[in-house]
Order: structure tokens, then sequence, then C-alpha cells
């Protein structure tokens, strides 16, 4: 869910198909966006949801929509069946507890990254005995 700039780059990611996960629709609310053709995908608007949500067999659905919606987009998707979320938006979100959810946030992963950096560079040299 979302065709904007995450949206596409996990589109493009090639790892996910070496890993089995192939992405069998992409759904958007704009208009510019919305039949738009990612290799053989054609964009749906997101009203289509639950109707292809049920025709493919969707279980997992990824949110990489602006934070204000992403709650709105997880609703949609449980309403819809799907069994997991990979949330890319910078929001808290809440589903049922039969619903997987797993929240990315780079942000905090750069923050990580940097704070492992400054542990090395503030580790002392230990000297060689004699």
């Amino acid at each position: 869910m979302g065709a904007g700039n995450i949206g596409s780059a996990l589109f493009s990611y090639k790892e996910f198909r070496r890993q089995g996960f192939d992405f069998a629709a992409v759904f958007d609310v704009s208009p510019e966006r919305i039949d738009q053709k990612w290799r053989d995908l054609h964009i749906l608007h997101v009203d289509a949801l639950q109707e292809e949500t049920e025709r493919l067999g969707l279980e997992i659905g990824v949110i990489a929509v602006p934070a204000r919606a992403a709650q709105a987009v997880a609703d949609r998707m449980v309403m819809a069946g799907m069994r997991g979320i990979l949330n890319f938006a910078h929001r808290k979100l809440f589903v049922p507890p039969q619903v997987a959810l797993r929240n990315v946030n780079l942000a905090v992963e750069l923050e990580s990254l940097s704070f492992s950096i400054k542990a090395l560079t503030a580790r002392p040299t230990r000297r060689p005995r004699r």
C-alpha cells in the first residue's frame, strides 16, 4: 500500500523475490499513480483492496504511506483479511492480536548505527604487554 518513493523502492528490492516474496498487487489513492504500470502490475486504487485480497489470497500487506494515513490503511488491511503487516510509516499502529505487525523505523536504525560507530571509536586501543 503506497506507490510513492518508499513503495517504489520496496517494490524494486530484488531480495524479496529471492526469498520467495512476490508483490501481487500495488495500491494507492493518488489519481496520478492509479493505472500506472510497475513491471507486470497496474497500480490499483485502495478501494480494490478487499476484492483483490480475496481474489489473490493476499496474506501480508506492506504499508508505505504517510503516517497520517497509516492506521486507516492498517484497518483496511485487517478488514480485508490480511494476517501480517509490515509497517514503514512512522506511526504506532493498532491491530487485533490475530494479525502480526512489524514496524520498520529507518531513523531508529540509522541512530543505532551512529551509536555503534561512536562506541567503536570510543574504545581505548589495547597496548601489547611487555
